[in-house]
């Protein structure tokens, strides 16, 4: 079934219904409009770029996009300070008509806070789900701009980039026997919080009008409305892309002032290479003089026009063979060979957060505990299944084993220890001692559920992506395809039935033929319902986007299994 949804200012036919909106269409048409920015940016045509962007902040589509987004991500259900939640289909199709420029004021944010990992809290900013909707529509027009003039080796907040690929990049950067000595770790102080309002409407490349209002808006804190100066609050859908946009030409910058200092050759003898990811990035370089006289004063200028400044509690420059942590990892040389291991910090962190868990949990089921664990483990070992994790893997195995223990044996204080054994710990294949309990699948049949083992995560060394990849340019397509569904395939449901479903789909959603990938995220759907008498067998499932599953739902729609495997 598909819907005529017209994509400009001017439109006549309009859908009433969410469900019955063409959401391929719908995509097709943003992401025609993105691509032409992303080229008028490369070819430096800034009054195209601020009309397709005009073009793109007005359309249904781009509207259509947006309301999709901060009604489908995780923080849909938290209302900002009008306590409003667009949870219906209806009342999501009334936001849309509710999108116009003309008389848009926004509300003031709804600051929380958080706790970090440093023992203080973290302010955040809830703006309205109107709010919300706006900054995810303009974030469409900024983001191919964004995208376009980025530095290379800038990976936070970006798309189809990680903390995985920043860490590549650093192992190239430092892992040969030439490579940089010295390091320059560094941390911009309250970077969300400090960021010049001027320099931003000087610099970004969107509508002054909207991005002003939204800087301006304040903050309700315990009832009274603060007024914010400076920065772009945390919270905010498009306020990271901001900070990147704010950062952008660190990288580029320094190495044009080397080169301009020394020339191209010897400024390429100084080994200065920066890696960043969001506030936090790393500099390498020849000798330690090079990055405290130059380098680092250069750095400090540049923050400054922005209105921000260095950290000096977390700002280091340190030597390779001392090492230095970075995203959770350690980075250090062992008699000249690069090592990449899990943070003893980062490692500490997550001790104390499972130990809360098992610690909270004294009378759950064993099952139970089991259930709240291993989405933990495995989601803290996939993160470090790229590094040199196997020691670290097995040294929190046993923490967690004398941890778990000790909840066994505070269940039965009257029981022998070979009771206790019995009762938690079992033999599975040729395996002793594993933390398990009987549980019954979706078929009804009984199986074993076990505690994660993580010395079991394989090692994957990850494929850093390219620094000059663009998601926008139609001629990195091909390349994106390729790495999506690498990195699709080598995550944690590798050879599963998901894997087996999503190769046999090519990577497309069963009914609207659009790629499935981590952002869109996949639903497992039967054909036949299992209320029905469908069964579980593979020829009876399919992948669908999370929109396609609930419109399948919604509007009683038939899927069939594709036949043979279309193109991405």
């Amino acid at each position: 079934m598909r819907v005529t949804t017209p994509c400009g200012p001017a439109r006549s036919r309009v859908p009433d219904n969410w469900h019955q909106i063409d959401w391929r269409r719908v995509e097709r048409n943003v992401r025609g409009i993105q691509v032409r920015i992303a080229k008028a940016t490369q070819e430096g045509q800034w009054r195209k770029v601020k009309a397709l962007q005009r073009w793109l902040t007005r359309s249904y589509c781009g509207k259509a996009m947006a309301v999709r987004r901060v009604t489908e991500n995780q923080g849909s259900r938290t209302p900002g300070i009008d306590k409003e939640i667009w949870k219906e289909p209806e009342a999501r199709v009334e936001a849309i008509g509710k999108m116009q420029r003309r008389g848009y004021k926004p509300k003031p944010l709804r600051r929380v806070f958080i706790p970090k990992a440093n023992g203080k809290e973290r302010p955040l900013g809830i703006p309205t789900m109107l709010d919300r909707a706006m900054q995810a529509l303009y974030l469409l027009a900024l983001e191919p701009v964004s995208e376009s003039s980025s530095d290379p080796n800038s990976y936070g907040f970006r798309i189809n980039r990680s903390t995985h690929d920043a860490m590549g990049q650093l192992f190239v950067s430092l892992s040969r026997k030439a490579s940089a000595e010295w390091v320059l770790e560094a941390d911009i102080k309250g970077c969300f919080d400090w960021i010049n309002h001027d320099w931003l409407l000087r610099n970004v490349r969107m509508d002054r009008v909207v991005i002003g209002k939204w800087l301006k808006a304040g903050v309700i804190h315990k009832g009274l409305l603060q007024k914010t100066e400076a920065g772009t609050p945390q919270g905010g859908i498009i306020s990271p892309t901001l900070a990147n946009v704010t950062l952008n030409g660190l990288e580029s910058g320094l190495h044009a002032h080397l080169i301009a200092q020394v020339g191209k050759t010897k400024a390429k003898r100084l080994k200065v290479n920066v890696v960043r990811y969001a506030d936090d990035f790393v500099i390498t370089g020849k000798s330690k003089e090079l990055l405290e006289q130059e380098v680092k004063p250069w750095v400090e200028k540049f923050l400054k026009e922005r209105g921000l400044e260095l950290s000096m509690e977390k700002t280091h420059i340190v030597h390779i063979d001392d090492g230095f942590d970075f995203l959770g990892w350690n980075f250090r040389k062992y008699a000249g060979k690069l090592l990449i291991t899990p943070s003893n910090k980062n490692v500490q962190t997550f001790y104390r957060k499972a130990k809360e868990v098992i610690s909270g949990h004294k009378t759950a089921r064993q099952g139970e505990l089991i259930a709240l664990l291993n989405p933990m483990l495995r989601g803290w070992a996939n993160y470090h299944s790229p590094a040199v994790a196997k020691k670290a893997f097995s040294r929190m195995d046993h923490l967690l084993f004398r941890a778990i223990w000790r909840w066994s044996k505070r269940r039965h204080p009257g029981k022998r220890m070979d009771w206790i054994r019995k009762k938690y710990f079992h033999s599975v294949e040729l395996r002793n001692w594993i933390f398990a309990a009987p549980k019954m699948d979706n078929n009804g049949k009984w199986r074993t559920a076990t505690l994660l083992k993580l010395a079991d995560t394989p090692i994957r060394r990850h494929e850093k992506v390219k620094g000059s990849y663009n998601p926008f340019n139609p001629e990195h397509e091909k390349y994106g395809e390729t790495l999506r569904q690498q990195r699709l395939l080598h995550s944690r449901r590798h050879r599963t039935q998901w894997t087996t479903l999503f190769r046999s789909q090519a990577g497309c959603c069963a009914l609207c033929g659009g790629a499935i990938t981590r952002e869109t995220g996949w639903h497992d759907h039967h054909i036949v319902y299992r209320a029905m008498g469908g069964s579980d067998t593979l020829a009876n499932r399919v992948l669908l986007h999370p929109i396609c599953h609930s419109r399948v739902h919604q509007l009683g729609l038939n899927v069939v299994k594709p036949a043979s495997p279309r193109r991405l």
